[in-house]
C-alpha cells in the first residue's frame, strides 16, 4: 500500500492511502487527523495505518492516549473501520447509520454523526454540514455522493468525501491555462431525490456550504487530492465551490424538469 501523512497545517494531518478499483486503478482515500483545542485528537474517517504513519502519529499523540475519537464521516467508507477501531480501541466511535448497520459488534456511540446532535458533541473545532436533497445513504450502493463534510475551525480546512473532488489536472491541460479543479462527485444526477424540489434543496445546500465555509484555505478531498493554502494558485475555495454549482446547473435544471 502507498501511505502518506501529509502536515496541512499546524493542527491538521491529512492520511493519504490507497484505494484500487478491481484491483488496478488506485483512486486512493484518505483519512485525517485534528488536534482539538484542548489538545486531544480526532481522526476523521478510518484507514489502516502504515508503519511510518503509526510511529509518526504516536510521537503526536502520546502514543495514541491522546486519540479520543474516530469519527467516520462517509457510509460508504467501512473498508478500514475496524482496523482503525483496533488501533485506538478507547477511542470514542461514531458512526453513520449505514456504519453501525454493518458492524454492530463495535461499540459504536448511539448518536449517528450525520445527526445535529453529534455535531454538538464537537461544536467548538468542528464545523458539520449534510448535503440536503441527495440520498445520504443510496439504495444503490454504487452511488457514492453523499458525506458529512467537516470544517476544522483552527486550521480552516474542509475535510471531505466522494461529495467534492478536487484534480490536479496533467501537464498538457496546464499548459492551457487549466491547473486544477473544483468540482461535485459527477454521481450527483443519480444522488438526487427522485422528487419535487431535491434539486433546489441541493443547490441552497450548495451556497449555505460556500457560505458557511467562507474562511477555509485548505481542502483533503477522499480519491482524488489535497488543496492547501500554500499550493493554491487560483480562486479561493468558496468561490471554487460555487463554480463547482454553477458547473452541475444543467443538471439540477435537468432535474426539475422532470420531478418539479
Amino acid at each position: 500500500m502507498n501511505h502518506r501523512m501529509i502536515p496541512v497545517v499546524d493542527g491538521f494531518w491529512n492520511i493519504r492511502g490507497s484505494f484500487k478499483i478491481g484491483g488496478l486503478i488506485d483512486v486512493g482515500t484518505h483519512a485525517s487527523l485534528v488536534r482539538r483545542e484542548s489538545g486531544k485528537y480526532v481522526f476523521l474517517d478510518s484507514y489502516t495505518l502504515g508503519d511510518e504513519e503509526k510511529r509518526h502519529i504516536d510521537e503526536i499523540t502520546q502514543g495514541g492516549r491522546d486519540v479520543e475519537a474516530i469519527i467516520n464521516v462517509h457510509p460508504f467508507h467501512t473498508l478500514h473501520v475496524r482496523a482503525m477501531h483496533a488501533r485506538y480501541p478507547h477511542a470514542r466511535l461514531y458512526g453513520t447509520s449505514r456504519h453501525l448497520s454493518r458492524f454492530p459488534d463495535l461499540p459504536w456511540e448511539e448518536t449517528l454523526i450525520e445527526d445535529p446532535a453529534a455535531h454538538a458533541l464537537f461544536a467548538g473545532d468542528l464545523d458539520f454540514s449534510v448535503p440536503r436533497g441527495v440520498d445520504f445513504v443510496s439504495a444503490n450502493e454504487n452511488v457514492h455522493f453523499s458525506s458529512v463534510l467537516v470544517l476544522h475551525r483552527a486550521s480552516r480546512t474542509i475535510h471531505v468525501d466522494d461529495t467534492l473532488m478536487y484534480v490536479r489536472l496533467p501537464s498538457p491541460m496546464r499548459l492551457l491555462g487549466l491547473n486544477d479543479v473544483l468540482s461535485f462527485s459527477p454521481m450527483l444526477s443519480q444522488a438526487l431525490e427522485k422528487r419535487p424540489g431535491a434539486a433546489l434543496e441541493f443547490r441552497r445546500w450548495a451556497e449555505e456550504l460556500a457560505l458557511r465555509f467562507h474562511d477555509a484555505e485548505n481542502l483533503c478531498a477522499a480519491h482524488t487530492a489535497t488543496l492547501t493554502a500554500r499550493e493554491n494558485g487560483g480562486a479561493p475555495i468558496k468561490e471554487r465551490i460555487l463554480r463547482a454549482l454553477a458547473k452541475v446547473d444543467r443538471a439540477l435544471k435537468r432535474h426539475e424538469r422532470k420531478h418539479g
